[in-house]
């Protein structure tokens, strides 16, 4: 009888009637899905080249050579004219472009100075590192986050909300090399008060939506009203926060790694950047560009399963 009465109201949630919801549903993921995709990808190819030449530039702007970081302060002219054309740094900027598109081609990102190993493999080595701490960070922050966020909702503008809302601000406001240090054994910059705080503010929002009000008079259980329909409501939002989040992550959580000595992607960059490791830094912005991208469109791909009203790709491209 709840079902029925909350389907009746205009709930962001739900279509006009439960079974259009659920031929929405059907529709989104066989019909415009595809296109979508395809126009994700294709807009996601364009964006890693845009950033791998950004990269190729900037880091041979910058002041040193990696020649005479590799040879050490004792090398010859000599030397380093020998490292320089084994390199190939002695070619102009534009040859070293092309033949790096052209390695790229071929998933060769070019040998590491460093570690005198393909740069691709050096950086797929570390990727284990980073995903494993950046899924425990986002899943612990979940689980405690939202919960909290809930609880900070329904006590709204009460004692208990105001010393919980401070302790919140003050999380947010700590430094990460901070927070870091003193969760030695999380391992992980959490991000729990921004979630909780988000969690929050929605369903503040969606407490005071009519269809709730309507629902608590008939009858229906607060636990479904917060979980099922305001939870819903407001989980697009905060999943856009933790998605965003986990692609951070994922890019290196370079300050938690360099303090633990975390053998992760983001201690490897700092390396990179350490030792002017030209393929080295391009192949670790090129994966990790690219698991950000994959996270942003899977985050994407799971709004209409949360609000049918959205339709991926209506109106757009079609």
């Amino acid at each position: 009888m709840a079902d029925q009465v909350l389907a009746t109201m205009p709930a962001p949630q739900t279509s006009p009637t439960a079974t259009t919801a659920r031929r929405g549903k059907l529709g989104v993921l066989l019909g415009p899905m595809p296109r979508y995709i395809l126009r994700r990808l294709g807009q996601s190819l364009f964006t890693v080249f845009l950033t791998l030449t950004t990269v190729f530039v900037l880091i041979r702007m910058a002041p040193g050579d990696p020649a005479y970081s590799l040879a050490g302060p004792l090398a010859t002219t000599e030397d380093l004219a020998r490292i320089r054309t084994d390199m190939g740094l002695d070619e102009s900027v534009f040859v070293q472009y092309f033949k790096y598109l052209q390695g790229l081609l071929h998933l060769d990102l070019g040998t590491s100075y460093s570690f005198q190993a393909p740069a691709f493999d050096v950086v797929l080595s570390r990727l284990p590192y980073t995903i494993t701490l950046a899924t425990a960070a986002i899943l612990l922050t979940t689980v405690v986050s939202i919960p909290l966020g809930v609880w900070m909702a329904r006590h709204a503008d009460t004692r208990r909300e105001l010393v919980a809302n401070a302790v919140t601000i003050a999380g947010q406001s700590m430094p990460d090399f901070w927070t870091g240090l003193m969760l030695i054994t999380v391992f992980a910059v959490l991000q729990v008060a921004l979630i909780s705080r988000m969690v929050r503010r929605e369903m503040v929002g969606a407490f005071l939506s009519p269809y709730i009000t309507v629902g608590r008079s008939r009858g229906v259980s607060e636990r479904e009203l917060i979980w099922r329909y305001s939870m819903r409501n407001s989980a697009i939002p905060v999943l856009t926060a933790l998605g965003t989040r986990f692609a951070s992550m994922l890019n290196g959580v370079v300050v938690v790694e360099v303090v633990f000595a975390w053998p992760g992607v983001g201690s490897l960059v700092v390396r990179a950047l350490e030792t002017r490791d030209y393929p080295l830094s391009q192949a670790t912005v090129l994966v990790t560009a690219v698991l950000a991208i994959l996270v942003q469109l899977l985050v994407d791909l799971c709004y209409p399963l949360l609000d049918p009203r959205v339709r991926l790709g209506k109106g757009r491209g079609k």
